[in-house]
């Protein structure tokens, strides 16, 4: 496939004639909705093809809660190894909180399309929010926590499902080794299910990087204890933090230099966020809040604001800044350009494959690329 950057005065036929494809295939690749314009700096992916016969085989992740729409899901599980549903909490007694909406179609969905179900355990209070007071308690008092080892496996022969996530922020330092020891007890009783059991790793780039998101986790003694790892590599711009791309490549490539001095490679699952935000200025600290949007909304915001999009050679990543009722704004988000660069570092490093946090919005050019880049492992 071909990455085409759109210049002043293109248009999908024109550009549709110059690459002798099909109209059809641009607007379908990239989601173009009518009267198809487009956006100065725009990246559209081209079917002008066969995919290259030499590739690497990876595996999949993408997460998703319950009330995902059910065509995006069917249209991404073509492209995912595993369905990360997101997610069951617990209690301080180890009792399982399933989530609020039923999961049991997306399980049905997933295995239709040879996705392995994965059950997402996370330690939500009843704010919805992550509790370390829970971490702290299951995995410091072994009764509770092997009854919630045994809710678990009971859960996930009930309804099928065919591995565990385990995705804890927050961790308190002195919880550092207990944690990876729960995490190793889990995989022990899982595995003798015969299903694998992960672990999302906060991005670090050193042993003893300050922060509540890090001091918790030991990239050592995780990676020991799971059977794979997902790198949680983004979130550099956040709805809270001054506006920036979501996934920098060179904070990206920091973040990966530093696991492989601490995980095998084949074992690391590279994250990759499936969305952008949008930024009201002048940003404020502790005021300013950037609102979660998707990469196709994104593109169809600088066009309606008749603005072009930039791309940053640093951060390999676009952006674009736009006016609205007297307000300004800027724009971070991801688009085959910034993906391409993801895979370039998944087959560099030669990591066990791609994770993404999230796939509720569908985003096709995406998952054409990755399909056209990897062979994607299925059951």
């Amino acid at each position: 496939m071909t990455i085409y950057t759109v210049n002043a005065g293109d248009s999908v036929n024109s550009i549709a004639a110059a690459y002798s494809i099909s109209p059809d295939s641009i607007i379908y690749n990239n989601q173009l909705s009518s009267p198809y314009q487009l956006a100065v700096g725009q990246a559209l992916l081209l079917s002008t093809g066969e995919s290259p016969t030499e590739k690497r085989t990876i595996y999949t992740n993408g997460y998703a809660y319950p009330f995902i729409n059910e065509f995006t899901l069917t249209e991404t599980l073509p492209y995912l190894t595993n369905l990360s549903i997101f997610s069951y909490g617990f209690t301080t007694t180890g009792e399982l909180v399933p989530p609020p909406l039923d999961d049991t179609w997306m399980i049905a969905l997933a295995k239709e399309a040879g996705t392995a179900p994965i059950l997402t355990l996370t330690p939500f209070g009843p704010d919805g929010m992550f509790n370390n007071n829970l971490i702290t308690v299951v995995v410091n008092n072994m009764e509770i926590q092997q009854n919630l080892i045994d809710n678990l496996l009971e859960m996930v022969s009930q309804k099928g499902y065919e591995g565990v996530d385990i995705d804890f922020e927050y961790i308190l330092a002195e919880d550092r080794v207990p944690f990876a020891e729960f995490v190793a007890n889990v995989r022990t009783a899982v595995n003798a299910l015969g299903y694998p059991v992960s672990v999302a790793l906060a991005p670090k780039t050193s042993d003893d990087q300050p922060g509540l998101l890090y001091g918790g986790k030991d990239y050592g003694l995780l990676g020991a204890a799971a059977d794979n790892v997902l790198l949680m590599t983004y979130e550099w711009g956040y709805t809270y933090g001054p506006p920036m791309a979501v996934a920098p490549i060179n904070r990206v490539r920091e973040v990966v230099d530093y696991a492989i001095t601490r995980i095998p490679v084949d074992k690391i699952n590279l994250g990759i966020p499936n969305y952008g935000y949008d930024w009201p200025l002048p940003y404020e600290r502790g005021v300013t809040g950037a609102r979660t949007i998707s990469n196709t909304e994104a593109v169809q915001i600088a066009i309606d604001n008749n603005v072009p999009i930039q791309f940053d050679e640093v951060a390999m990543s676009p952006f674009f800044t736009y006016e609205r009722d007297g307000i300004a704004h800027e724009v971070w988000f991801e688009d085959v350009r910034s993906m391409r660069e993801k895979f370039n570092l998944i087959n560099e490093y030669e990591l066990r494959g791609a994770g993404y946090w999230q796939i509720m919005n569908l985003f096709r050019a995406n998952w054409l690329l990755l399909a056209d880049t990897f062979n994607i492992i299925k059951q």
